[in-house]
């Protein structure tokens, strides 16, 4: 794949400190089995470790069920990294809380909560391989400024939060040379208002590019509101977010390891 970063080379082991990856979760089944490939190619890298898929809701297995496995077979230390692009309510209330009541329930063992993971720039290039794979033969340069990509994220009802997304959208065009614009799923500026911005910016050929992870009722959202435009993949499983959530792993290890010494 174009701007696929070489392989990475794994670090010193870990002490056999288990990952569980939190997913969002949904009620569209494709957002799960996303989710589970890009677990499944995130283990691949290192096969010693043991590595496991949770959900903050609507999907299996929860958070609670991952964690009372990992404590049963003797654990002491887990990391744990939030499959999140953002550090918004999620991040920062609603995976803290189920990890303190699961402290409580085991308290021999030690949860260390990871960063998020982005906006990395591994994962803008991520976001420009999808574009890339829309549009057959293209190569970033040779498209220039000839095409628009509103690049299309959920929404949040803070307008703090949408702002930092939309830096996404300046980063991609800062790599690329592309005309870009931000839009949301849930909130203004909508996907069309990004379209309009793109032609009146002299954008002959403009597609939608999906900041998620997975595919789901959102996506196909915006599917729907503009049907006639291409529609990039969700970034899904990609060898740069397998490094991502392995260096929030190690990150967070490495700092709980310090702190204890």
């Amino acid at each position: 794949m174009f701007g696929t970063p070489p392989a990475r080379r794994a670090p010193a082991p870990a002490a056999a400190v288990p990952l569980i990856a939190v997913a969002h979760g949904s009620r569209d089944p494709r957002s799960a089995a996303t989710m589970a490939a890009v677990v499944a190619e995130t283990a691949a890298a290192r096969p010693d470790l043991d590595v496991r898929l949770a959900f903050l809701d609507l999907s299996a297995p929860a958070v609670e069920q991952v964690v009372d496995g990992i404590a049963a077979q003797g654990h002491t230390h887990a990391v744990v990294v939030p499959l999140l692009l953002g550090s918004a309510f999620h991040a920062r209330v609603d995976l803290p809380e189920l990890l303190d009541t699961a402290r409580a329930r085991h308290p021999q063992l030690r949860l260390t909560q990871a960063d998020v993971l982005g906006p990395d720039p591994r994962l803008i290039g991520a976001l420009r391989d999808r574009v890339l794979d829309a549009v057959p033969g293209a190569r970033p340069r040779t498209l220039g400024r000839r095409l628009g990509v509103a690049v299309a994220a959920v929404g949040s009802s803070s307008a703090a939060a949408n702002a930092h997304t939309a830096d996404v959208a300046r980063r991609l065009a800062l790599l690329t040379g592309w005309h870009t614009e931000i839009c949301f799923a849930t909130t203004e500026p909508t996907v069309n208002q990004a379209i309009t911005r793109l032609r009146d910016r002299g954008a002959e050929q403009v597609l939608v590019a999906p900041w998620f992870l997975a595919p789901g009722l959102l996506t196909d959202r915006l599917v729907g509101t503009a049907p006639e435009l291409m529609h990039a993949n969700v970034i899904g499983p990609h060898r740069a977010l397998a490094d991502i959530i392995w260096d929030r792993y190690d990150a967070a290890r490495i700092t709980t390891l310090a702190l204890s010494a």
